[in-house]
């Protein structure tokens, strides 16, 4: 009656069954329902759509106060050589940008041909559907470069006009100009994002939803990878050029003469600025699009639940602003009314009470919109409202404990620090070092604690018995609701987002404000006290304004601290939610497999997932060490960069000069460039290759390494963050509250906070867009391995891949190796700092460095 098929009908039957399913089940043709079909009887019956257009009209007013900040800021009175300071670092800060842009550019041919041949080669969608959806990837990467951008000029702006509000000795105006130019960068960055997401929700049709959030999130992932990478990388190499002069030539801070202090100050802004905005941004971007798939996929059966829950995710973001801004104007008030007038007090009182205002405010409106919006909802449990409140606050709270378990051994104040600062006394560099790392790992342990702490709550909101969020989830995803929580914590961190970014942007306008002072040169200016007090009302208090400085400075790295564990953990915990997607992926294929009755190479997922497995084990190594692969490679980029540039300054600094010559500023500016954007290319590279690789072989194999990779990359990035913030400010103690600069303690400080610049600033905050770029991208890498039935083929295009990644990890280190070089005993010991032209002669290296872009050829003369 059936005749048996023949092995070749077998096998395109079975490839048109799970290509069906991949239809039905992959997380780019999310199915996202109508909104104007929902309707919320606890808002007077409004719809949906148009609490959307609410929340663009939202944007707009949070976008009008980033701007309006700007342009007060700007308006704000500064001396012309501070100005002029201010100026050059943001024409060097542009430069870079228009680098980076470039390199940008280059890197989406890569991630947008992967696109073209996922939606068109093998979905076979209309071309014009492919080019909207290639379209949406290049406004992800425009939105990252372009909050980027933003947050780099209003910083470079803020910083000089902090330096001189200092000159007034007004304490609150030195803490409120960097934390209201942070607040305009926050409050921008997510009403860009949010807009764009709005726009694709309600703009597009329906089919091409799916395909652009993919495809957006995709873009902004790149661009934060990028521009977080290079911008660790560039300024570290910097900061390390030109803190080591302070040691080889006994230089005071932000010397003049020193080719390294541009340099330094363009990364600041680079690596301190750029770097954590574009990863604030796809940050939120990325978060939105997991929650967006999970519940596209787990309520597909529910369209009016789905729609209902979405709306009230975008509504809670679009509340998001509001709070920041109410919390924001609260505090500033009790600011001026606690502190106007005061000498001194403590710089980090403000950010503290901002974060703790903004955690309040925003779990009291998440509880309120969310009765109004879910309580009475037709079809929803009554008690769900109140549970994902809950849920959602767990996260909230984690946003302000986090800074505070981080404080704890990072501030000024700490006890970890001071303990840091004690053991360089008599231990030097050696003790100094060793209780940093004492200090990292510390920190890893509490904070990893306080996390898991506040998931398992989440958790256990989310199962107890009777818990709404198990009876929302359909009966083959009951497994589901803890998932859903964890992504609702990420979304939770990001409750009060604008401040943590403020917090965040806090840091490079109080460094670059510290060099903007010395840089200006402003005590020596001509008759510069009867000038101030007679265009600007107010005798200068030249010393007392190099105290506020330090100390706001101070305060600024402790809050730089604070936000990293915040968006790592928010990557980390968001990171489960975007895995859902790969599992029921393939449990779709699974499920279509059965239905076929025909043998293929589909497990029941949950089976296959289990602990014991191989193909898990085996993930789960592999992404550990591609973890500790990137630590390396990224500090291998600084090590080099630094060491070419510490030659170059050191054979180019004039002792007898008033200031470093512009084109020796400019070339260590150069080297910076060079060496960021190579090792940010190898990098990219492996990270790229792997994530398509290993969902070639196996996807179990792969969840067992974008699971790796998360849990990781927490642990590495917290203690990097965090032994890096110790060193930073024990060195900070001996200069502001000991007055010990150019001692052999200040040495040993230096030397430690050298050691812990790469670690906060180059490795940890890169982990945070490299493991949700991993699995962002390994989605997609994993449904163009799906649609492919022949497991040779995906073996050869895995091997391929990974041979290409492992040929750049050993680029990583070996082709980015400084030369040996053989040194004659005398000159092992560098000679002392005295040069009778005035500039150091170094017996150490000759360095021939050429005019064009990555052509440096130091020591050996070789091309890198």
């Amino acid at each position: 009656m059936h005749p048996r098929k023949s092995l070749p009908a077998k096998l395109t039957a079975l490839t048109l069954c799970l290509s069906a399913a991949a239809a039905r089940a992959n997380d780019a043709d999310l199915n996202i329902p109508a909104f104007d079909q929902v309707k919320f009887d606890g808002l007077w019956g409004i719809t949906g759509m148009q609490l959307m257009y609410l929340g663009i009209v939202m944007c707009a007013i949070g976008t009008l106060f980033g701007l309006v900040q700007y342009f007060q800021t700007r308006a704000l009175p500064v001396h012309k050589s501070m100005a002029g300071v201010s100026r050059m670092i943001w024409g060097t800060c542009k430069t870079y940008l228009f680098q980076q842009g470039k390199f940008l550019a280059v890197l989406w041919l890569l991630i947008g041909s992967c696109i073209f041949v996922y939606f068109k080669i093998l979905e076979n969608k209309p071309m014009g559907d492919v080019a909207v959806i290639l379209a949406a990837s290049v406004l992800g990467i425009l939105g990252s470069y372009g909050v980027a951008w933003f947050g780099i000029r209003i910083n470079t702006t803020a910083n000089s006009r902090t330096a001189f509000a200092a000159l007034t000795g007004n304490t609150t105006n030195t803490v409120g100009i960097p934390l209201r130019s942070g607040m305009s960068v926050g409050l921008l960055l997510v009403c860009v994002e949010l807009f764009f997401m709005i726009c694709i929700l309600v703009c597009l049709p329906r089919t091409l939803v799916g395909p652009c959030f993919i495809g957006f999130a995709i873009g902004e992932s790149l661009g934060a990878s990028v521009l977080r990478i290079c911008g660790g990388i560039f300024t570290k190499i910097a900061d390390i050029g030109s803190d080591l002069m302070k040691i080889v030539f006994k230089l005071p801070e932000d010397d003049p003469k020193n080719p390294g202090v541009i340099a330094d100050c363009t990364g600041d802004n680079a690596g301190d600025s750029v770097g954590p905005t574009a990863d604030g941004f796809e940050t939120y971007g990325v978060t939105g699009v997991a929650l967006i798939a999970f519940l596209a996929l787990a309520l597909a059966n529910n369209a009016t639940a789905c729609a209902t829950l979405i709306i009230w995710l975008f509504t809670m973001r679009a509340l998001m602003i509001a709070t920041s801004l109410v919390s924001y104007f609260i505090n500033e008030a009790i600011t001026r009314s606690l502190y106007r007038g005061k000498k001194d007090f403590n710089f980090e009182d403000p950010l503290t009470h901002l974060v703790w205002i903004t955690s309040a405010v925003s779990i009291a409106v998440t509880f309120a919109a969310s009765y109004l919006l879910l309580a009475h909802q037709t079809g929803m449990d009554p008690n769900l409202w109140w549970v994902l409140s809950a849920i959602i606050s767990c996260g909230t709270v984690a946003g302000a404990v986090i800074p505070e378990f981080t404080k704890v051994f990072t501030s000024t104040n700490s006890e970890h620090v001071k303990e840091i600062t004690t053991c360089s006394k008599n231990g030097r560099a050696s003790l100094n070092i060793l209780s940093g790392f004492v200090a990292g790992n510390f920190s890893a342990f509490w904070m990893g604690f306080a996390i898991l702490s506040l998931m398992f709550c989440a958790c256990l909101f989310a199962t107890y018995s009777g818990s709404p969020v198990v009876a929302l989830m359909p009966a083959q995803f009951k497994f589901a609701g803890p998932i859903f929580a964890f992504g609702l914590v990420a979304f939770g961190f990001l409750g009060m987002g604008p401040v943590t970014i403020a917090v965040d942007s806090y840091g490079p306008v109080t460094d670059n404000a510290q060099s903007v002072y010395e840089l200006s040169r402003i005590e020596a200016q001509p008759n510069i006290r009867h000038e101030i007090e007679t265009k600007f009302g107010f005798t200068p208090d030249f010393e007392n304004a190099k105290h506020l400085l330090e100390k706001n400075d101070g305060a600024g790295n402790t809050f730089k601290a604070t936000a990293k564990p915040v968006l790592i953990g928010t990557a980390v915990v968001g990171a489960t939610t975007m895995v859902f997607g790969i599992i029921m992926l393939l449990q779709g294929m699974y499920d279509a497999q059965v239905a076929s009755g025909l043998p293929g190479p589909f497990k029941p997922v949950i089976e296959a997932l289990s602990i014991v497995q191989p193909e898990i084990i085996f993930g789960l190594l592999m992404g550990g060490a591609v973890i500790y692969w990137f630590t390396g490679a990224s500090c291998q980029a600084v090590v080099t960069g630094a060491y070419r540039a510490v030659v170059y300054i050191q054979e180019h600094m004039k002792l007898d000069a008033t200031t470093a010559s512009e084109k020796d500023s400019r070339e260590v500016v150069r080297i910076c460039t060079v060496y960021a954007q190579k090792g940010m290319w190898n990098i990219f590279i492996v990270i790229f290759c792997m994530a398509l690789a290993l969902a070639f072989f196996n996807p179990y194999f792969f969840i067992g390494y974008l699971v790796a990779i998360a849990f990781f990359g927490l642990f590495q990035a917290i203690f990097m963050a965090n032994a890096g913030g110790a060193w930073d400010n024990a060195k900070k103690i001996v200069e502001v509250d000991l007055h010990q600069k150019g001692t052999d303690l200040h040495a040993a400080t230096v030397v430690g906070d050298t050691v812990g610049d790469p670690f906060k600033d180059t490795s940890s905050v890169a982990l945070n867009p490299v493991i949700k770029f991993t699995t962002l991208f390994g989605l997609l890498a994993v449904e163009i391995a799906v649609t492919i039935p022949s497991q040779a083929l995906k073996t050869l295009i895995g091997g391929f891949f990974l041979a290409v990644a492992l040929v750049f990890i050993y680029r990583s280190f070996y082709s980015m190796r400084i030369p040996q070089e053989n040194l004659r005993a005398e000159e092992v010991m560098m000679p002392a700092p005295a040069a009778a032209k005035g500039t150091l002669d170094r017996g150490l290296t000759k360095t021939a460095t050429s005019g064009s872009v990555g052509t440096i050829s130091v020591a050996t003369g070789q091309n890198d």
